[in-house]
């Protein structure tokens, strides 16, 4: 279930993302990679512009798990589209800081390894996920 959830974020639509990582998070709530399931639950609001949705969930993966930058990442992003600039700085130096050196420099090198795979998720993405960064403070170049 979580896997085809992940697939539907990345190739849409992404609607259905959210039912079915819920369905996995309620048949295995201790598994392991809980804390990335939550993650991308907190994707699919994001991509869909429900930002307290969104950080609702990041919130919760960063709790089960501090240690991936991407979760604070999405969560900088998250924050700054609400307007939370602060928060969303501390997340995003958070997220450069878990990533080591050289990450989280610029929207160019974040779209270079980009995971959406269809242009309308790309543009999701890119009104949602890569402004949010924006304002988060990671420059385009």
């Amino acid at each position: 279930m979580a896997a085809l959830g992940r697939c539907k974020i990345y190739v849409g639509p992404v609607g259905e993302a959210v039912p079915l990582l819920d369905q996995a998070t309620r048949l295995s709530p201790r598994d392991p990679p809980i804390a990335n399931w939550y993650f991308r639950v907190g994707e699919a609001h994001l991509l869909q512009s429900h930002i307290d949705d969104a950080i609702l969930w990041f919130e919760k993966a960063r709790t089960a798990n501090e240690a991936f930058p991407y979760v604070h990442a999405d969560l900088a992003a998250a924050y700054a589209l609400k307007g939370e600039i602060e928060r969303a700085a501390a997340e995003l130096a958070e997220a450069r800081r878990l990533g080591g050196e050289g990450s989280y420099l610029s929207i160019a090198r974040l779209r270079g390894g980009t995971r959406y795979e269809t242009p309308a998720i790309r543009a999701l993405a890119e009104a949602t996920f890569y402004e949010g960064l924006r304002k988060a403070g990671i420059p385009e170049e």
